[in-house]
């Protein structure tokens, strides 16, 4: 694929098969793809915002298809974009390696994309990779749930994906990080009311006490349940929050009860903050992976966040 002048890039079909010419446009479309806005996308590509719209219009013009959603804040990538990107991000790649543009003077190393739960990459995975940022690294962290992550990920978006679960098939490669273990908990106010009920007459003691969650279908509660009460959950949530240090804020003021990652309420459970309603000898466990594209990567800091995340995963 050869540069030419702008007027003499070839179109492309509207369904997005024919060969598009002009690799800065290119550039710029994998940039945005992968930061997510215009104007995070300018400065590692040098150019100014009101470039890099121009840039991403005729890549669209040349398309004939809406690459990027305009949002308040930010862009989101079409199904053309994500196509696209599944196509240009490995060439774009191996060329600026290639090329030693991640080398040249003034010019600053990639940044590594990595994405997770908000939770865990806040509390667990930012402290571990402090010393590499200091070093030089740098990174740029996308929050959110597994499974559109994982697409994302195949799609060129992201370089390292933590996910809650084993990705299925052979386009992702995935290595064990860390176990959670899920614990029921609430504040002491609802603890002295029902923790001596709950083990005389079983969950039901818990139904009249307001149920947090991050979610409407309460999966981590559902699970609880089903893998150490032998029963399904039947109570819906009084609280939702989508982050599970919302639910943490919440059920530590009082709001009620839930079940949440050990690690992530150590300190609150250390201190009396939040009280265990139940110490089952079997609690559930659930292990999070380390998930990649396979092929040694063009961008060696992502290499060096990876290895790190694995020696910090022994420890968690």
């Amino acid at each position: 694929m050869a540069p030419t002048n702008s007027g003499d890039a070839a179109p492309v079909s509207p369904s997005g098969t024919a060969p598009l010419s002009d690799l800065n446009l290119l550039r710029t479309f994998l940039e945005v793809y992968r930061s997510g806005s215009f104007t995070a996308a300018a400065g590692p590509l040098g150019l100014s915002q009101s470039t890099v719209t121009a840039q991403i219009r005729s890549l669209e013009r040349q398309t004939g298809r809406e690459l990027f959603e305009r949002l308040p804040r930010g862009v989101a990538p079409t199904p053309v974009a994500h196509d696209l990107a599944a196509r240009v991000a490995a060439p774009l790649d191996a060329l600026a390696a290639a090329s030693g543009h991640d080398d040249s003077p003034g010019v600053r190393a990639l940044p590594v994309h990595l994405a997770g739960p908000a939770e865990l990459l806040c509390t667990r995975v930012l402290p571990a990779l402090a010393p590499l940022v200091a070093e030089g690294v740098r990174l740029r962290v996308a929050p959110g749930l597994t499974a559109p992550l994982l697409e994302e990920l195949r799609a060129g978006r992201h370089d390292l994906a933590i996910a809650t679960f084993r990705p299925r098939g052979r386009t992702l490669v995935a290595v064990p990080l860390m176990d959670e273990e899920f614990v029921l908990v609430a504040a002491p106010v609802w603890a002295d009311r029902v923790k001596e009920r709950l083990a005389e007459e079983g969950p039901g003691a818990l139904h009249t006490v307001p149920l947090v969650t991050y979610a409407e279908d309460v999966p981590i509660a559902r699970r609880y349940w089903r893998h150490v009460f032998g029963a399904r959950l039947s109570c819906p949530a009084a609280v939702t929050v989508p982050d599970l240090r919302g639910v943490l804020a919440a059920v530590t003021a009082g709001a009620g009860f839930t079940v949440l990652p050990r690690y992530l309420c150590q300190a609150e459970l250390a201190s009396g903050a939040l009280v265990l309603l139940h110490e089952p000898d079997d609690p559930p466990i659930n292990t999070g992976y380390l998930v990649q594209r396979p092929g040694r990567p063009d961008n060696p800091d992502v290499t060096r966040v990876r290895d790190a995340l694995i020696d910090a995963g022994r420890t968690w």
